[in-house]
């Protein structure tokens, strides 16, 4: 008993209590970047003379600053400025200032007073220029702070009458960018004038249109023009110095000058100004007509140039002014004219008839100096005469151009000016014809040439430029002429330019195509002769493989659509011709009812509300399509598959639902794939018993995969609700990838990858479409972004489960489709395929191809277009055109005119080469473009005073490819063995 006692008491009082041990709170570190403030400061102590100091400061320029450092470094900066004696320092200082003041996210009203200071103390001429320069950048970083305005405004005006003119611009730049209507400055602050009280700052600006010096003079015409732009109306007091201002020595003040002159007469048109040495008036917008166009004879080119270009936009001037620049003689019409009333009195005055005693006594006494009794300056009579045979060809350019401004708002002076823009077709500059061409083109409508002037137009066809031609026949296509004759000489001409240039054949032939349909009436009396034909005796039937006679079917033919009595001209065999042209050709061959034929077709315009069918037809078809999640596997991929073939017909059918019509034919493809690959036989079974349905899926999702991209990128007009369910497709189609992957044993090894990558693209697909997440309810994204939180966490075999029951899951995603789509398309014209004559060159030589391809609905094609030729023997060679060798020559259209240099080892025998058109596609870009609209604001607060987007982290790896969007054309080459 004791002896349990015992071992109770040595239990109790040996009792171990253990305490927990409590771990030290780990050290938490913060990262802090070095103070640029201090930095800076260090740097400038250590400088020993201005040249080391000099370099520190632009070392620390080329670095960039954050917004809450800014304060920071402007006051070692300051300090610094004081401190240092050397010009060239503080005048670094000073542009660095005004470089920090830009800095997003910083107010620079901080600093205002220092920069002020500094101003007032500063006795250097150019630091003083580089500070008003810093000032005016404070004054446009805070446009809501009157009173900073204001104060830069004085101080602006208290420098004005310094002797260095670099600070008289800056004053007056300064003044035109913040100066107000209703902030008058008091004499007293600025340079002494004769004149007290306020003054407001346009006529502070306007004293120095008469500076000693050009530059100063140009600076106050440019701060004028800088209210102007800014809203502020220019008093019209000040149009008298303008003018005065054209006659200056110096070119950079007479180009601002016309630029005063012009805006002048666009606030005040209907005032009435005097005519100098006269009691004539006029209106101030003629008066300013009448002074620039003298202007165009100015010595230099550069004013030539402006004067040329500023006139075309005077369109309020009267017709007998504008008429004037047609004719370098004065008109009647502008001289002043005395009435009878004043005739009589001189008359009376001279007191008696002539004797004729003395010679010439009754000689006219009207003999005054011309320019007292004009109406316009002698100078300025046949500005544009002038202009269109000046040296300069950039003078001859703009006066082309304003010509074109002028006639497209005056019928009238497009008839008068028409022999001089027809003269310049024979101009030595090929850019100058060019532009000629285009001119007369846009002012078609007004016009109606006459056979000489048609003969001058037509013998530009013989110039060597593919581009004047073409340009030439676009011309044709909308002009008027007058006679038969005209028309006999414009198809001669046109022929002959299609014997001597093949190439230009699709051009000619749509040239004539339009030539007829407007000329109707005047084709008729020459068709029997066109086409050959005698009232007695049968002809030869032409060849149809001719050209030039396929030119002049496509002449008559649209002539004969609206003059109903021209087929009973025609002879048999022109009625088969045209059942074969109209099937062949028939985007130039229109149809027509030709009785007793058995082609009596129905006119198109009859046909004028299928459209508004086709397009009920196609949202029917959409609409159906959505019904698909009631109905069984086979009878909802029996229902895509017939719509998919409807889509497609609708395409072939109504060219203006073309595009859409095939969006949404490819992108039900899309999901039709995707049902058949995720149908129920496939999944119910063990992978080794389905190897064949496997490799079929696989194939299906890389094929969905090209097809989005197709969708993306082919097709232009698309809104970013049609871009995000093309990347719920995509998401799919990635998403059926990686449960495949997951059922092979070689993608167990690259499963955890695969997984992490799928988990960024959801990220990315929320970041880049979380505006139309709303309208994405219950689809594949929605429900895995609800299970978002599992799929990070979980393990990469349960995550592929997942993914498989929620693909299997999840229905169709309703299309919407945007007002228009289009589909980017492109036709190969040259080479036509059609020759067996192959190419020889010597192997291990090249041989020219010439490309010459219309492109529709592409974006940049400069980047984006690319040819490809691809061998008989497999290899296939890209080729990227240069820039200029992509035309524009309407809306959503570009011509590819280039040449592919061809090169092989030695053949026995002729084969085929294949060529066609890429059109290359990158998915950063989209992404970029997508996300750059709603993420730029959030950008620019974390973006330093010298970062860009060049910074910021890189997405995640680019897809690039390319897309075939033209048919293929064969051309037979034949590389022969190099002689010995």
């Amino acid at each position: 008993m004791a002896a349990h006692l015992k071992k109770r008491v040595y239990e109790e009082f040996t009792k171990v209590v253990q305490i927990p041990h409590e771990e030290a709170p780990a050290k938490k570190l913060r990262l802090s970047k070095p103070s640029k403030s201090a930095a800076l400061h260090i740097d400038l102590c250590k400088a020993t003379n201005s040249t080391d100091a000099l370099q520190y400061l632009l070392q620390f320029a080329r670095k960039p600053v954050e917004a809450e450092s800014v304060e920071g470094v402007v006051r070692i900066l300051l300090e610094h400025y004081y401190k240092e004696t050397d010009n060239s320092v503080r005048l670094k200082i000073a542009s660095l200032l005004g470089l920090l003041s830009k800095t997003q996210g910083f107010s620079p009203d901080c600093i205002v007073d220092d920069a002020i200071n500094t101003l007032s103390n500063e006795k250097s001429h150019q630091v003083l220029a580089q500070l008003l320069e810093t000032l005016l950048i404070i004054g446009t970083q805070l446009p809501e702070s009157p009173t900073i305005r204001q104060r830069l405004i004085e101080m602006a005006y208290k420098h004005l009458s310094d002797t260095y003119f670099g600070v008289r611009n800056k004053c007056l730049q300064l003044l035109g960018c913040l100066g107000t209507v209703d902030t008058p400055l008091k004499d007293s602050e600025g340079p002494s004038t004769s004149s007290g009280g306020s003054r407001d700052v346009q006529s502070i600006i306007s004293d120095y249109f008469g500076d000693q010096d050009p530059r100063v003079r140009t600076a106050a015409i440019k701060a004028m023009l800088q209210l102007h732009d800014r809203g502020i109306k220019i008093h019209e007091i000040v149009y008298e110095q303008a003018c005065r201002l054209l006659s200056d020595d110096y070119e950079q003040v007479r180009s601002a000058a016309v630029q005063m002159v012009w805006v002048l007469s666009q606030l005040y048109p209907e005032s009435i100004v005097p005519i100098p040495s006269s009691n004539e008036e006029i209106r101030l917008v003629d008066d300013a007509f009448g002074k620039i166009s003298h202007m165009v004879s100015d010595g230099s080119w550069m004013v030539r140039v402006q004067a040329a270009k500023t006139l075309g936009s005077m369109l309020q001037v009267s017709p007998q002014f504008l008429e004037q620049t047609l004719d370098k003689k004065l008109m009647s019409d502008l001289r002043r004219k005395r009435t009878a009333h004043e005739r009589a009195k001189d008359l009376f005055a001279s007191g008696e008839f002539s004797s004729g005693r003395k010679w010439a006594d009754d000689a006219p006494k009207e003999k005054l100096d011309t320019n007292t009794v004009n109406l316009i300056a002698s100078g300025a009579c046949g500005a544009f005469v002038h202009g269109l045979e000046d040296e300069m060809f950039e003078v001859r350019i703009a006066a082309v151009e304003a010509l074109c401004q002028l006639a497209r708002s005056s019928a009238s002076f497009a008839e008068k000016c028409l022999d001089f823009l027809v003269d310049m077709f024979n101009d030595e500059i090929e850019e100058v014809r060019l532009q000629s061409i285009h001119v007369l083109r846009e002012i078609s409508t007004h016009i109606t040439l006459r056979e000489d002037q048609l003969d001058t137009v037509l013998a530009v066809l013989e110039d060597s430029s593919r581009d004047i031609r073409e340009a030439l026949h676009e011309l044709i296509c909308f002009t008027n002429v007058s006679t038969k004759e005209c028309i006999q000489l414009a198809l001669l001409e046109l022929l002959k330019n299609l014997n001597k240039y093949p190439t230009d054949r699709n051009s000619v032939w749509k040239c004539l195509k339009f030539l007829g349909s407007r000329h109707p009436t005047l084709v008729l009396p020459l068709v029997p002769e066109l086409l050959s034909t005698h009232p007695y005796f049968d002809t030869p039937e032409p060849d149809m493989d001719d050209p030039a006679y396929i030119a002049v079917l496509v002449l008559v033919f649209n002539a004969a659509k609206t003059c109903p009595t021209m087929p009973a001209l025609f002879s048999d065999h022109t009625f088969r011709h045209y059942a074969y042209l109209r099937d062949s050709l028939s985007h130039l061959v229109p149809p027509l009812r030709l009785p007793g034929s058995g082609l009596d077709l129905v006119d198109s315009s009859c046909r004028s509300g299928s459209v508004e069918s086709a397009q009920l037809f196609l949202q029917q078809s959409l609409s159906r399509v959505s019904t698909i999640q009631n109905l069984e596997a086979p009878g909802a991929q029996d229902l895509l598959d017939f719509t998919i073939r409807d889509l497609r017909r609708l395409g072939e059918l109504q060219t203006e639902l073309a595009g859409a019509a095939d969006f949404c034919a490819t992108y039900l493809r899309c999901q039709l794939l995707l049902m058949k690959a995720l149908q129920d036989r496939l999944w119910n079974m063990a992978v080794p018993l389905c190897l064949k349905q496997n490799v079929t899926a696989t194939a299906a999702a890389q094929q969905i995969l090209e097809e989005t991209y197709k969708l993306e990128f082919l097709y232009s007009g698309l809104e970013s609700r049609q871009v995000a369910s093309i990347h719920h497709v995509r998401l799919q189609a990635k998403a059926l990838q990686l449960v495949l992957t997951a059922r092979t044993r070689q993608g167990l090894d690259l499963l955890m990858s695969s997984c992490e990558k799928f988990l960024q693209d959801i990220e990315s697909f929320q970041r880049l479409f979380l505006a139309e997440l709303p309208h994405l309810q219950d689809s594949f994204v929605d429900k895995l972004l609800e299970l978002m939180p599992r799929l990070s966490s979980c393990k990469p075999v349960e995550m592929v489960k997942i993914l498989q029951t929620t693909l299997r899951q999840s229905g169709l995603l309703h299309l919407r489709l945007p007002e228009q789509i289009h589909r980017a398309t492109a036709t190969i014209i040259e080479p036509t395929g059609e020759s067996d004559n192959p190419l020889r060159f010597t192997s291990g030589l090249v041989v020219a191809l010439d490309i010459d391809a219309t492109l529709e609905h592409v974006q940049d094609p400069q980047n984006t277009v690319k040819v490809q030729v691809l061998y008989p023997d497999g290899q296939s060679h890209v080729i990227h055109p240069k820039p200029g060798d992509f035309r524009k020559p309407g809306p959503d259209r570009h011509r590819l005119i280039t040449q592919v240099y061809l090169s092989h080892t030695a053949w026995t025998e002729p084969s085929q080469v294949e060529v066609r058109l890429l059109l290359a596609y990158s998915s950063s870009s989209a992404s970029l473009s997508s996300s750059s609209s709603s993420s730029s604001s959030s950008l620019a607060s974390k973006l330093g005073w010298s970062d860009s987007i060049d910074t910021l982290p890189p997405p995640e790896a680019a897809v690039e490819g390319t897309i075939p969007f033209s048919k293929s054309v064969k051309v037979y080459i034949m590389p022969k063995p190099a002689r010995r």
